[in-house]
């Protein structure tokens, strides 16, 4: 792959033959590098996983205050 659209590209017309069907896009806005979380951060957010394979599928959120 030569760019970062062509990969998305490909990602986006995944298809299976029992019905999945793949969107992406390709965000490019800018993120600070070299932001450290600490564990006392991590701690704060509660894992909500999701019934179909928890252990990829999962969804972080804050702790209610």
């Amino acid at each position: 792959m030569r760019t970062f659209e062509a990969v998305v590209q490909l990602i986006g017309h995944t298809r299976t033959a029992a019905g999945l069907l793949v969107m992406s896009k390709l965000d490019k806005r800018k993120y600070p590098t070299g932001v450290v979380t600490t564990n006392a951060q991590m701690k704060e957010l509660v894992l909500c996983k999701h019934d179909f394979h928890g252990e990829w599928n999962y969804e972080l959120r804050p702790r209610p205050t």
